[in-house]
């Protein structure tokens, strides 16, 4: 069960469900296969519904002269009248008052993932606050392509638009907003709320303390190499786990909502979650768990055989030895981290809430939040080798016969 093949063919199902945002059908299709595979495995299956934002737009592109744009539309999107905002493209980083202006903010280089990022929210902010009618992002990254950030589901930013666009189509945009050029940004679509669902498996042994396995199941793409290999680890364990720690109560979370940074969770950690005290161990399996690594050409990005390393292991401090030693060798997760040097994610959420025997992976892949997420971005040695990584550090954590 934690062989290359079997690990893969649950990569390739999840991927070929299509979409995954919160509560659509991408979503939908595979809280209802997990579910299933839970119930197979011996877990006894519920669901904690709430609700998340939607939208789908249907135009959302920037026109100057004879040049139209395709853009994205950053959820929680603001939309424009039908004829869109008319005014003149402008740098932010020129300075000075944006007043009606379009802003256009060049992020630096990096594997984009939360509008509240700081790099992202301050100037945003400021573009905002200088007066712009309307804000375009260029998710400068390694993909090349426009990357939709996680984002609050309370609210939008801001009341004016706000949209996403690829590095690879920027360069006219940035020379027209050199000359102060008029243009016509455009996002219009249908939008609302609608249920999404955590999936909840439990084997519950009167008395017994508890591990609790998690990881999220949502995201803005396919996410197949951001999600697909956590739900890959989390099925083999699902199945392995019930017949080898006999002596715990089992609790297998598989959570929407992430995207919203991580409203899922935060549910789950709220109600669903064991106390703190009677838990031996909470394992959470995040974004990049096992993605395929790529060289960087100016051109492309040229696939390699290894995992990619911007990825991290964080557990306890009296873990970190343990994990150091089992995930020897294996790119990024070789070198465990205590959890008070910084976590990231719905783990942030678990150690909140006072989980204080845990560990997770977590990080972004080259192709992190990207249409271009999709199955080819995951190999399946590196993949069988962390999911051989980590079942071996729950047994080296917690014992079976505890």
């Amino acid at each position: 069960m934690f062989g290359p093949e079997r690990l893969l063919a649950d990569v390739r199902t999840y991927a070929e469900a299509g979409n995954k945002r919160s509560g659509g059908a991408g979503d939908r299709w595979t809280a209802d296969w997990t579910a299933k595979r839970l119930e197979v495995a011996g877990f006894n299956v519920e669901r904690q519904g709430f609700e998340v934002p939607w939208f789908d737009g249907s135009v959302c592109e920037l026109a100057f002269g004879d040049i139209k744009i395709g853009l994205a539309a950053q959820p929680l999107a603001a939309v424009t009248e039908p004829r869109g905002v008319q005014a003149a493209l402008r740098l932010a980083e020129a300075g000075g008052r944006l007043d009606g202006a379009i802003a256009v903010i060049r992020l630096p280089y990096r594997r984009w993932s939360s509008l509240l990022d700081r790099a992202v929210r301050e100037p945003l902010a400021d573009a905002l606050a200088r007066g712009a009618s309307g804000v375009i992002l260029v998710t400068t990254g390694p993909s090349g392509e426009a990357l939709l950030l996680n984002a609050p589901a309370d609210g939008p930013f801001s009341d004016r638009p706000i949209a996403l666009l690829a590095p690879r189509h920027a360069a006219p945009v940035i020379e027209a907003a050199r000359h102060g050029t008029r243009a016509s940004l455009t996002i219009t679509g249908d939008g609302g709320v609608r249920r999404a669902d955590n999936i909840i498996g439990r084997v519950e042994r009167a008395g017994r303390r508890w591990i609790v396995v998690s990881t999220p199941r949502s995201g803005w793409t396919d996410c197949a190499g951001e999600r697909g290999p956590g739900i890959a680890v989390w099925l083999a364990l699902a199945d392995w786990m019930p017949r080898i720690f006999t002596g715990h109560s089992l609790l297998f979370l598989c959570n929407s909502g992430h995207e919203y940074e991580n409203l899922g969770a935060s549910h789950v950690v709220e109600s669903i979650g064991p106390p703190p005290a009677e838990t031996d161990l909470w394992l959470h399996l995040g974004a990049n768990v096992a993605t395929r690594d790529f060289q960087e050409t100016p051109s492309a990005l040229l696939p390699l055989p290894s995992a990619d390393p911007y990825r991290f292991l964080m557990t306890s401090a009296d873990f970190v030895d343990r994990a150091r030693a089992i995930f020897k060798g294996q790119p990024g997760l070789e070198m465990a981290y205590p959890s008070s040097q910084g976590v990231a994610g719905e783990l942030a959420e678990v150690i909140g809430a006072g989980y204080v025997r845990h560990a997770g992976v977590f990080g972004a892949h080259r192709h992190h939040h990207a249409a271009t997420d999709t199955l080819d971005v995951v190999a399946s040695e590196p993949l069988a080798a962390t999911a051989r990584g980590i079942r071996d550090l729950i047994s080296a954590l917690v014992p079976a016969h505890r």
